[in-house]
């Protein structure tokens, strides 16, 4: 049995709250490592942490500014020389896209000489897998991604959300949420097949719990009639029915669904509410507006309609709840469209799935407040073209 057979073999048997042991005693013993370290970064994409108990936890490290959020932020093994006469790797523990954390590996100089960094790589990669799995069974991993306490509406909207990000040849997706410890309505939500990616950007009405379960109402809804196969304007219509039941008109959602098919490009989409798409394409921001309908719930029985929208290989899509282009700053001065395609423009070179967060940086900085009066939602789609043409 090869070393990496073992240390794949190991981690998929061990207990959900074992893997940062096992996968420390297997680098050790298979890849002679000194120290190994499990970093998951927090729900603001701020910082690293690493996964041990609270009693005597090392210091978290920045995202922006560390040898580990460096490999965090290009996805690549990076190596750190130390003047021990060591070498510390930082490797990115990912899954289908969706970013994690990193692996750090301590080992000195003729162990490294020795090891097989793709071979580690793939065993980071076997690590992120296994805590996806785990995670049913255990709030370890959980408590480790949160530098504080989330509110309820936050804890049951994270809880709805598929991942921050995923990728295919087609595409690659990110998205994230502000402030992430205390969201209250936003949302997104994206299911990927074989033939076609379905997502949906959500802005419920409303604060604090009363937000969140008229967010989560709306998405599982959403959810109940995309998994019966209806097409995105009947889930429109299903989950507004289902809305308008519960709250008689007096709460709504507004949302922007899309259904994307992968072997064409061709998009349909229903715009219903207040989220807005922009398009990158050759280097030339532009707003897609579609035909405005009627939030979720605000009558019983709305009829929708889907609208045909095409994509070509190279477009970038950026999506952004009220909380982004409606925000105010300190004088009065709306963030809108044109400072929105600015920073569309100066986040052309990053990957989708650091975007979102490089978007709301900048819209901190326009409101003069870290912590935003209303939700901030930002996703990006990447579109590179079907697989014939990719």
């Amino acid at each position: 049995m090869n070393r990496f057979v073992a240390a794949e073999r190991a981690l998929r048997r061990a207990a959900p709250h074992q893997l940062p042991d096992v996968v420390h005693e297997v680098l050790r013993s298979q890849y002679g490592a000194d120290a190994v370290e499990f970093l998951m970064a927090d729900y603001g994409l701020t910082v690293l942490q690493p996964v041990t108990p609270a009693a005597g936890r090392p210091e978290p490290l920045p995202v922006h500014s560390s040898p580990a959020g460096r490999a965090f932020g290009s996805q690549e093994p990076f190596a750190e020389e130390r003047g021990d006469g060591r070498v510390r790797l930082h490797l990115p523990v990912s899954v289908r896209g969706d970013r994690l954390g990193v692996l750090s590996v301590t080992m000195d100089r003729a162990a490294w000489d020795r090891a097989d960094v793709p071979e580690l790589a793939e065993v980071a990669q076997v690590l992120g897998h296994e805590v996806v799995v785990a995670e049913r069974d255990t709030d370890m991993y959980q408590r480790a991604r949160r530098t504080d306490r989330l509110t309820l509406a936050a804890e049951m909207q994270w809880q709805l959300l598929p991942a921050r990000s995923c990728s295919q040849p087609e595409y690659a997706l990110g998205a994230q949420l502000e402030p992430a410890y205390a969201i209250f309505g936003d949302n997104f939500d994206w299911s990927a097949g074989a033939d076609r990616l379905l997502l949906y950007i959500t802005n419920g009405m409303g604060q604090g719990i009363g937000a969140s379960l008229l967010t989560n109402l709306g998405i599982n809804a959403l959810r109940n009639a995309r998994r019966a196969g209806i097409p995105i304007a009947d889930q429109a219509a299903l989950a507004d029915q289902a809305i308008y039941a519960q709250y008689r008109g007096d709460a709504h959602l507004s949302v922007l669904l899309l259904d994307l098919e992968l072997s064409t490009g061709r998009m349909q989409v229903v715009d219903a509410g207040s989220p807005r798409m922009l398009r990158l394409r050759d280097r030339t921001v532009s707003a897609v507006d579609f035909e405005a309908q009627l939030p979720l719930g605000m009558f019983e029985e709305t009829d929708y309609t889907a609208q045909e929208f095409r994509l070509r290989p190279g477009d970038r899509l950026v999506f952004v709840s009220d909380g982004v282009h409606a925000v105010a700053a300190p004088g009065g001065e709306r963030y809108g469209e044109h400072a929105l395609s600015r920073a569309v423009t100066a986040t052309r070179l990053l990957p989708a799935a650091d975007v979102p967060a490089a978007v709301i940086r900048e819209l901190s900085g326009h409101r003069g407040s870290a912590e935003p009066e209303d939700d901030a939602l930002v996703a990006c789609l990447d579109w590179f073209g079907t697989r014939q043409t990719a």
